[in-house]
């Protein structure tokens, strides 16, 4: 320091861990199913995946649409509970994938934005306190039923997914 300089501090931020919060939203029923889990590995996609499952045990089919996230794949379930027990839980389940660069078709993104404007975009002192909280935004936002206003029809998807073709 030299003399008549003002004494500057560095701001130090301390990490107090992370943690991961799935969500899976019926965007036309204004339902959401969250679950935050420690980390986002393989198991605890597969571990999400089983509890939509019996969360839509009465559903004939039940079609997620995902990003290309590495760990988005039949393969974690097989990995969490063997083959027999992952074919048991995904014989009703169908993977669609949105294009890469594509994240307006994700009612998902569109939906954690909303948890993080409303719940998550800021610090959570615990795990234990993040879980309560989701927990109440998610039952919150259930029971009144909100809903992501969907514009997008299926014409104009197919326009912007060509553009984004061409565009690659």
């Amino acid at each position: 320091m030299k003399p008549g300089c003002p004494e500057k501090y560095d701001y130090e931020y301390i990490r107090n861990g992370n943690a991961n919060v799935f969500i899976a939203v019926e965007f036309k029923a204004g339902k959401r199913v969250t679950q935050v889990t420690k980390r986002r590995t393989m198991v605890d996609f597969a571990q999400f995946i089983k509890v939509l499952v019996e969360e839509y045990s009465k559903a004939k089919i039940i079609r997620l649409i995902m990003d290309n996230l590495n760990i988005h794949k039949e393969k974690s379930l097989e990995k969490a509970f063997g083959k027999e027990e992952a074919k048991k839980i995904l014989k009703n389940v169908e993977f669609y994938f949105t294009p890469k660069h594509a994240s307006w078709l994700n009612a998902a993104e569109i939906e954690i934005n909303v948890m993080d404007m409303e719940c998550t975009g800021r610090r959570v002192g615990d795990r234990g306190t993040l879980v309560q909280e989701v927990a109440a935004w998610t039952k919150r936002r259930n029971e009144y039923k909100s809903k992501i206003n969907w514009k997008f029809t299926r014409k104009i998807a197919d326009i912007k997914c060509l553009n984004i073709m061409h565009h690659n």
